[in-house]
């Protein structure tokens, strides 16, 4: 009885109106949907679309395609365009603009061409309604582009040329449109065309020289992580806002906004997992769902005329981007499996089509003898191009998960299997440093990469209570921080009378081979690096890195790094070259390197440096001119300062200055100093010119100031 009085509360009238049980109905269609036919082999996307086909208007009509439908369903659009300006490769994007623009173009002008003819000659259509109907064979929209983020590919060339191909095919179908809408309504003249290209001038100029500003200023004062992320999105969709306000799609807007703030999210951060985390969750399914609500099958039946229109729309449109895609894998020797992710990728029609041709079908060019509007395009037109959404969309599926995971396979495979054997220690000794000192931790090591980061806290004998309470609520928020970036940390607590004995126990024990160690806080020219940082440097040979934060990583711009001479005949050479490299990839920052003609040599030499394109290379051997760099490093740069113990091969007597020079000139700036991997050998007496000189910091002066040793 209380059941049925309330399901007769309750309104069941088709279509829902309740928006709890609206909202709860594409909650399980997010969750089930991909799940019922991930088992039948039928990617997540086409469950969507397919679902949202079943209930939408055209279906069981339980959902009615109305404007929370549409708003999510643009806010999934805009995301998906987001991230791939996010997750892009940007000097991989700028590498090969000359291939963006060049597939962009054969993208654009084979459809446009062969969809002219065909739309004239078999469709009989006017030249303008063809034209205006080849544009929309030209665009695409990258429904798939979650297939290929979900297999880790999006770094891949292919995926690069196709989102930048996107942008060029986005924009000329987007002139096209202007020009035949203008035309129709005796809007085209000069004036037009000067508002559209002053107004995009402008929104380019606001996007790439004024969001920076902006944003790097919110990233260093603003910590939380929930103002963060909902600042990106305000930031995206103000760059949408503009972008329609210039006169340009949305889309774009978004696209530039993911590639202004590529360089303040590290792909390996807690906010790159939120915004990933949020968009595929719910955004961009609600985005699918709505593409299948648009979807009639029955106009299948409704006569043969929609289904010519069909037929020719869907032939032409997936031949022309096939061969567009293979004519780029064979101008650009790309292997078959990335021609095929291209095809995948830059198939799909979705939004842009629809908007394309609901202009056409908007503009009335007469009336019929009985008064009926005669329109641009028809309604056959109209009809076919739902039925092309739904085709294009589940043959670009079926191909990007296919090729997607052929290439994840092959980047597995080409990876060495075989245990490195590198593990990294970072030792945790302040409550406020933790989230920089485990986000550099990780950001020191290839991502999506097996090597284990353990966190060391050392208590002292006689501070166990406190200081073990505060130790487990450091581990407890390094913990976290990694869990935010799909990372682990392995904690680790130590009771030790010493905290260097501590550390350097730990490094034997668990065979580490990097040491990550934070400045201690009351350092001076005088006693620098402190005891600790001394006595480990003292106790072991490996790679071990101090260092200083004064900003969140995400607000650095550049990586300048500064290496001593003769560094490139050390042992551990090749390792911290690797992972110096690893962490300005990681970081998304240029490297500029410093260092004497022979070094640069070798550094220019290595097999990564040859297609690393923001890598910068200047001459430095004058170390007695060490503070050129106090005016050289600016304020948002990460300065890195390649050191080296006492008595081996690229030891300076001026390094000793270093204590002086950073604790004097540089006490704003986030440094590193990275004392490599050296192998144990003879001692090199350099009876240099300590007490002639009159200079405090010389060879025996090293480890009063730059290790900290006190008389």
């Amino acid at each position: 009885m209380l059941l049925t009085l309330l399901l007769n509360a309750l309104d069941f009238s088709l279509p829902l109106k309740n928006p709890v049980i609206i909202f709860s109905l594409v909650l399980f269609i997010i969750l089930f949907a991909p799940i019922l036919l991930q088992r039948i082999k039928v990617p997540h996307i086409i469950g969507l679309i397919l679902a949202g086909t079943l209930v939408g208007p055209y279906g069981l009509n339980l959902l009615q395609r109305d404007s929370s439908i549409v708003l999510f369903g643009t806010v999934g659009l805009l995301y998906i365009m987001f991230l791939a300006g996010l997750e892009i490769d940007l000097s991989e994007f700028k590498k090969n603009r000359n291939k963006i623009l060049v597939f962009g173009l054969t993208t654009f002008a084979l459809p446009l061409l062969c969809g002219s003819l065909a739309s004239h000659y078999l469709l009989g259509y006017n030249l303008m309604a063809s034209v205006l109907l080849a544009s929309m064979f030209s665009t695409h929209t990258l429904v798939s582009y979650p297939i290929a983020s979900r297999y880790g590919v999006t770094r891949n060339r292919a995926v690069t040329l196709t989102i930048g191909g996107t942008m060029i095919t986005d924009i000329l179908a987007l002139i096209i449109l202007a020009a035949i809408s203008g035309m129709t309504r005796g809007t085209a003249d000069a004036s037009f065309w000067l508002r559209l290209g002053g107004s995009s001038l402008v929104f380019v100029g606001i996007v790439f020289f004024g969001f920076p500003i902006v944003i790097r200023w919110f990233f260093k004062r603003f910590t939380d992580s929930v103002s963060q992320y909902i600042f990106v999105l305000a930031m995206v969709f103000l760059a949408a806002f503009l972008a329609e306000a210039a006169g340009v799609e949305a889309i774009i807007g978004a696209f530039f906004a993911g590639l202004v703030l590529n360089q303040f999210v590290p792909h390996s951060s807690p906010l790159m997992n939120r915004i990933d985390f949020v968009g595929n969750a719910l955004f961009i399914p609600f985005f699918l769902i709505g593409v299948g609500m648009l979807v009639d099958v029955s106009v299948l039946v409704k006569g043969t005329g929609a289904l010519k229109v069909a037929a020719v729309i869907v032939f032409v449109a997936i031949v022309t981007k096939y061969i567009a895609a293979k004519i780029t894998q064979k101008a650009f020797r790309l292997s078959p499996t990335e021609g095929d992710l291209i095809f995948g990728l830059s198939s799909s029609h979705a939004a842009a089509t629809l908007a394309i041709i609901l202009v056409g079908y908007n503009i009335i060019i007469g009336e019929t003898p009985d008064g009926a509007p005669i329109r641009l395009l028809d309604e056959d037109v109209l009809n076919g191009t739902i039925i092309l959404i739904l085709v294009s969309c589940a043959i670009s599926s079926f191909q990007v998960e296919k090729s997607a995971r052929t290439l994840a396979l092959a980047e597995e495979t080409a990876a060495d299997p075989a245990e490195t054997g590198e593990k990294i220690l970072v030792s945790l000794a302040y409550p406020d440093m933790v989230d920089d000192m485990v986000e550099l931790s990780l950001l020191l090591r290839p991502r999506k990469s097996a090597v284990p980061v353990y966190a060391l806290h050392i208590v002292s004998d006689d501070e166990e209570g406190a200081q073990e309470t505060a130790g487990r609520k450091m581990m407890e928020q390094a913990q976290r921080h990694a869990a935010a970036t799909e990372n682990k940390v392995l904690p680790l607590i130590r009771y030790d009378a010493s905290r260097s004995n501590g550390i350097i126990y730990s490094v034997k024990e668990q065979k580490i081979t990097s040491v990550l160690l934070g400045l201690h806080r009351s350092h001076t020219a005088q006693d620098f690096l402190g005891p600790v940082v001394e006595k480990v440097l003292e106790n072991t040979t490996e790679e071990v890195f101090v260092y200083q934060p004064r900003q969140p990583l995400n607000t650095l711009a550049r990586l300048v790094a500064v290496v001593p001479p003769h560094a490139e005949l050390e042992a551990g050479f090749g390792h911290w070259l690797a992972t110096v490299r690893t962490l300005a990839q990681g970081a998304g920052l240029p490297l500029v390197w410093y260092a004497a003609p022979a070094t640069l040599a070798v550094i220019r030499e290595q097999p990564a440096a040859a297609s690393a394109l923001n890598v910068f290379y200047h001459t430095f051997e004058n170390w007695d001119d060490f503070l050129i760099f106090s005016k050289e490093v600016k304020q948002n740069d990460l300065f890195l300062i390649v050191s080296s113990r006492p008595g081996h091969t690229s030891h300076l007597r001026q390094l000793t200055r270093l204590p002086y020079y950073l604790a004097r000139y540089f006490t704003e700036n986030s440094f590193l100093l990275l004392f490599p991997h050296q192998v144990p050998g003879e001692v090199e007496e350099t009876v240099a010119a300590t007490a002639t000189t009159g200079e405090p910091y010389g060879m025996k002066g090293y480890f009063r100031g730059l290790l900290g040793r006190r008389k």
